[in-house]
C-alpha cells in the first residue's frame, strides 16, 4: 500500500515571519538604547539628550542608534585631556565667549568656573576639555542583557 504525501513549501512564509519578528525586535532594542542614552545624558539645554534616535534598515537587518549633533560625540568620548582614547588636545585652550558656533555662553563659563580673560576686546574661557559621559556605551550595557533575553523569547523556539 502506497500512501501519498502532500508537501507544502511554506519556506517563503516562514522567512517572511522571521524577518518581521527580527525587524520588530530591532525597533524595540534600538528604541530602548536611544531612550536609555537620552535619559542618562548630561543636560545643560537638553538639546543633545533630545537628539538621540534610531533607524532600522530592514533590507540589511541592521539598526543604527545615534545623534546628528556633533556635541553628542564630544559628550560620549570626551575632549581635550579627558578624551577617552587619550587623543585629545593637551594643555588646555581658550574658547570664545558668545552665542555662536564654537563659542561658550558667559553663563556656562561661570557655571563651570572657567577662567575668563579678555583679549582684544573679546572674552575667552579657558578649558582643558569635556569629561566623557559614555552615555551610549552605558545605555548599550544596560539594554544588552534585556535585548538578548527578548531575542531568546522571540527566536528561542527556532532550535526546537
Amino acid at each position: 500500500m502506497v500512501s501519498s504525501v502532500d508537501f507544502k513549501d511554506l519556506s517563503i512564509e516562514v522567512k517572511g515571519e522571521l524577518n518581521k519578528a527580527g525587524i520588530a525586535w530591532l525597533h524595540e532594542v534600538a528604541g530602548a538604547i536611544a531612550s536609555q542614552t537620552a535619559s542618562i545624558s548630561r543636560r545643560n539645554t537638553g538639546q543633545t539628550a533630545g537628539s538621540f534616535d534610531y533607524q532600522v534598515d530592514a533590507s540589511s537587518g541592521v539598526a543604527y542608534v545615534g545623534s546628528p549633533l556633533e556635541n553628542a560625540v564630544w559628550e560620549e568620548k570626551g575632549t581635550g585631556e579627558y578624551a577617552v582614547e587619550g587623543n585629545g588636545r593637551k594643555g588646555g585652550w581658550w574658547i570664545p565667549i558668545g552665542s555662536g558656533k564654537n563659542e561658550i555662553s558667559l553663563g556656562m563659563a561661570k557655571k563651570y568656573h572657567f577662567k575668563i580673560r579678555e583679549f582684544e576686546g573679546k572674552q575667552f574661557a579657558f578649558t582643558r576639555g569635556k569629561k566623557p559621559t559614555l552615555a551610549m556605551t552605558k545605555a548599550f550595557q544596560v539594554i544588552k542583557p534585556k535585548a538578548e533575553a527578548r531575542a531568546r523569547e522571540v527566536f528561542g523556539g527556532l532550535n526546537d
